[in-house]
């Protein structure tokens, strides 16, 4: 068999990539040919742990290629993903003009059977307008050409995402026809043979399910994060009551660790879209306009704790910050809760230096010289007043807080991820600040 992935951002590129692993002829699709001709050489665009190294062999092996053009292999290959970018439009909704322009690619070159699947994040009723778009594009050439569209949704986790897509836990595929059914089932059960766990369903709900999936994450941080405020306030440990209530089988442990908020490409889009997508259907998401509410707020809660402990007054300070990516394992800074405070720190006079394993290079592609960039974790705490993590990488783990303490200006530590015990820290002779204590 062989695919087509139109789009080598995260989620087309682990895709490709992860079919081409398995024996699938893929050929990976975008519009950028700086992007393109990098990828031929085997350089990619993004941070993924073993992504690199699943490119070279499969660049290799003849597996995996890359062009500009989706003319060019349309009518060579059996089905077509599109993982192209829906990012969110000013009012939140999505924006599906890449999805669209793919689909109107197609309408106008397809010459045979094809299956058309959506594998970017789109909102209820895109594989319905995308239906829609191809048969206009062969209308306006008189072509009658069997196709169908299915919807795919991905569940990846940056970080993992190569784990996440050779072992699923599930593969959630929406179909209106036998034959795409069975395309999809031979595509996929190489990757669990042991288990099919494809679940099929009608494509409304598959679209649906993504964004009820993601909201739902993000409503138990969002939720996390007011209990950990509250628990601060009435003298409670919100890790003491994370372990209690997640022992109720009901409940779980996952997705309730309290922190500075949520970012990446996934959850604040995805929340904005799903509150969008109910507003046109003259409905209102209560509980996620809450939750969007309480995560914006937490991004600035560390910068709170921050101007109290020096009485409002924070110009000229220098502030030290371990991590900038939303999250580890990844250089993903979409969303992260780093920006909206080196925002606040910024716009109150601070001095910030930063640094983080992976996002380096993509904080100065955002930020420029806005900041200052440290060499490594000790470099970026050098005559600082204060040192805030905001990442919980490895590496910030079990750092020398003798030595950090001999090279700050201050001995502050505020910790956004609650990795360090407050008890080892003070005895270390440092102010501590967390969330939820």
């Amino acid at each position: 068999m062989k695919i087509a992935i139109v789009g080598t951002g995260y989620v087309g590129l682990v895709t490709g990539t992860c079919f081409a692993e398995i024996g699938v002829n893929v050929v990976c699709v975008d519009t950028n040919a700086d992007k393109i001709e990098a990828l031929k050489k085997g350089i990619i665009p993004i941070y993924e742990t073993g992504l690199e190294e699943m490119v070279h062999r499969n660049l290799k092996a003849g597996r995996l290629t890359f062009t500009t053009s989706l003319p060019s292999c349309l009518n060579e290959v059996d089905v077509v993903f599109c993982a192209v970018g829906t990012p969110p439009d000013e009012d939140g909704s999505a924006d599906l003009s890449y999805v669209l322009e793919v689909a109107r690619t197609i309408g106008q070159c397809v010459e045979k059977y094809i299956l058309v699947v959506t594998k970017s994040t789109v909102p209820v009723g895109t594989a319905r307008k995308v239906r829609a778009a191809i048969e206009e594009e062969l209308a306006k050439r008189g072509k009658h050409i069997e196709f169908d569209v299915a919807s795919n949704p991905e569940f990846l986790k940056e970080g993992n995402a190569v784990n996440d897509f050779m072992s699923p836990d599930r593969v959630v595929v929406g179909v209106e026809s036998e034959r795409a059914k069975k395309i999809m089932s031979t595509l996929y059960k190489p990757f669990l043979l042991n288990n099919f766990r494809v679940i099929f369903m009608d494509i409304p709900s598959a679209e649906m399910t993504k964004y009820a999936a993601n909201s739902m994450l993000a409503t138990r941080i969002s939720f996390m994060n007011d209990i950990a405020n509250l628990c601060e306030l009435v003298g409670a440990d919100v890790n003491m009551v994370r372990s209690g209530i997640g022992a109720d089988t009901r409940i779980g442990r996952k997705f309730l660790y309290p922190g500075i908020g949520y970012g990446g490409s996934c959850f604040p889009k995805d929340v904005k879209a799903l509150i969008k997508t109910a507003e046109q259907n003259g409905y209102h998401m209560k509980v996620l306009e809450a939750v969007e509410e309480v995560n914006e707020k937490q991004k600035g809660i560390l910068f709170d704790k921050l101007s109290r402990h020096f009485g409002g007054d924070l110009s000229g300070r220098t502030i030290a910050l371990w991590g900038l990516a939303f999250k580890p394992e990844t250089d993903d800074m979409r969303e992260a809760p780093a920006l909206t405070l080196i925002g606040l720190l910024l716009e109150h006079g601070c001095r910030v230096r930063v640094y983080d394993p992976a996002a380096m290079d993509e904080c100065r592609r955002r930020l420029g010289d806005s900041v200052t960039y440290a060499t490594d974790m000790y470099d970026a705490v050098l005559d600082a007043d204060a040192l805030m993590l905001l990442t919980e990488w490895k590496e910030f783990r079990l750092p020398s807080w003798p030595v950090i303490k001999r090279t700050m200006n201050l001995p502050l530590v505020l910790d956004g991820r609650n990795i360090y015990d407050k008890k080892e820290m003070e005895e270390q002779g440092f102010v501590y600040y967390c969330i939820g204590k």
